[in-house]
């Protein structure tokens, strides 16, 4: 199974696993409220968010901010799917000829540019 295949399968479960949350309103004016047990009791995500901004925004040690930001970093690459040496090369030719073709055409339409000032202006 390839890394790509992996990926999309892990996705596919992420997604599937994701439940509805049940919503309650009291009319259509009205702001919905999420319901269950914690309904009215703050999340936990929002009483850890306060101590997470504070390392990133520099509030705390420096060096702190630094590592938690290269472990985001090394976290978010392993996370990308990385193109096959075949790809990388295939992408390399389009772009090259791609370069070559528009290089191409604007110097051709340098030259009969050039041509049609000294036909107009002479020499």
């Amino acid at each position: 199974m390839s890394k790509r295949d992996r990926a999309a399968k892990s996705k596919a479960e992420a997604d599937e696993s994701v439940d509805d949350v049940a919503v309650d309103t009291l009319d259509d004016d009205a702001k919905p409220r999420p319901t269950g047990k914690r309904a009215g009791s703050p999340r936990r995500a929002d009483r850890t968010e306060k101590s997470a901004d504070s390392v990133t925004t520099g509030r705390t040690n420096p060096f702190v901010a630094i590592w938690t930001f290269l472990k985001q970093v090394v976290a978010e690459m392993k996370k990308v799917i990385w193109p096959t040496r075949r790809e990388t090369i295939v992408f390399t030719l389009i772009v090259l000829v791609f370069i070559v073709v528009f290089t191409s055409f604007i110097t051709g339409l340098d030259i009969g540019f050039a041509k049609l000032v000294l036909l107009v202006f002479g020499e």
